[in-house]
């Protein structure tokens, strides 16, 4: 890529949104089409004299922090947040170094596999540092495959939780649920692993606010086990109690199962996966 494409489109952008759909007065007599650099300097939280650099094409590598603001800012839809993602890892090129750290993980050992294969018709799935679905059961594929979790390639729980509309609806506790996906991400990573860092950049832009600021909180350990509540489009309100198993050996990779943490929740399960009455019995929690 030689020209100035990421210039071009936040500046394309900029000038197709007009200032009341960002909340700011219109005002009689504007020249400018859209939002004036300095509003939305001003709203992303950056000077304008950087956001003159970066739409003139003096500075091609901002941070993906600075873009998920610029993508906040601009209201920006999902496609076009992956418009900016693309162009800007274009822009990168080799500069984004992956040396270091082995990538994820992204096989399972066969006795693992069969473990797995033990637990049904629990769900239950293999999860590596990236929070890459690695393996699964089939209940867990009834669990969450009306949620849309198993549709990315690979699958991403964190991904899922961030930028699939579906899952704000699947989970009532969202935000405590967006708290730990990221307190897994910072737990997992080794140093500078340039792989987590890579994943999180892609998700500064593509997630923006939601994502970032808990990058920035206190970091904190991911709880291990617990209860999780889903509204499932299917099954209705369930409580599901997991539990995580580490599996250090393969490359920081875990195996989480739930179980119903009561009555109603086993029985819709049991429906979930086709099993008879009281095959998943509920757990005291």
């Amino acid at each position: 890529m030689s020209g100035n494409e990421l210039g071009a489109f936040i500046r394309s952008r900029r000038e197709a949104i007009t200032p009341d759909q960002v909340g700011l007065p219109t005002g009689p007599r504007r020249r400018t089409p859209g939002l004036r650099r300095s509003e939305l300097a001003t709203l992303a939280g950056i000077s304008v004299e950087y956001l003159t650099r970066l739409e003139q094409g003096r500075d091609r590598h901002p941070s993906f922090q600075v873009l998920g603001a610029l993508a906040d800012a601009l209201r920006l839809s999902t496609a076009d947040r992956d418009v900016l993602r693309r162009t800007a890892k274009a822009m990168h090129g080799s500069g984004m170094c992956m040396f270091g750290l082995e990538p994820p993980s992204r096989t399972v050992r066969p006795t693992l596999r069969t473990l797995l294969e033990r637990l049904e018709p629990t769900p239950a799935a293999v999860l590596n540092r990236l929070n890459d679905v690695l393996a699964h059961t089939v209940a867990f594929e009834r669990l969450t495959g009306p949620l849309g979790l198993l549709d990315g390639d690979p699958p991403n729980v964190t991904r899922h939780v961030f930028t699939d509309p579906r899952a704000r609806a699947a989970y009532p506790d969202w935000d405590r649920v967006a708290d730990e996906q990221v307190a897994y991400l910072r737990t997992e990573a080794t140093g500078d692993d340039p792989h987590v860092a890579e994943f999180t950049d892609e998700l500064s832009l593509v997630a923006g606010a939601s994502f970032t600021s808990r990058l920035r909180a206190v970091p904190s350990l991911p709880p291990r086990t617990g209860v999780l509540r889903l509204a499932h489009p299917e099954a209705g309100e369930l409580r599901l109690a997991y539990e995580t198993l580490d599996v250090p050996a393969d490359d920081g990779q875990r195996l989480i199962a739930y179980l119903p943490a009561d009555d109603s929740t086993s029985a819709a399960l049991d429906r979930l996966t086709g099993r008879r009455p009281g095959t998943l019995r509920a757990v005291a929690t």
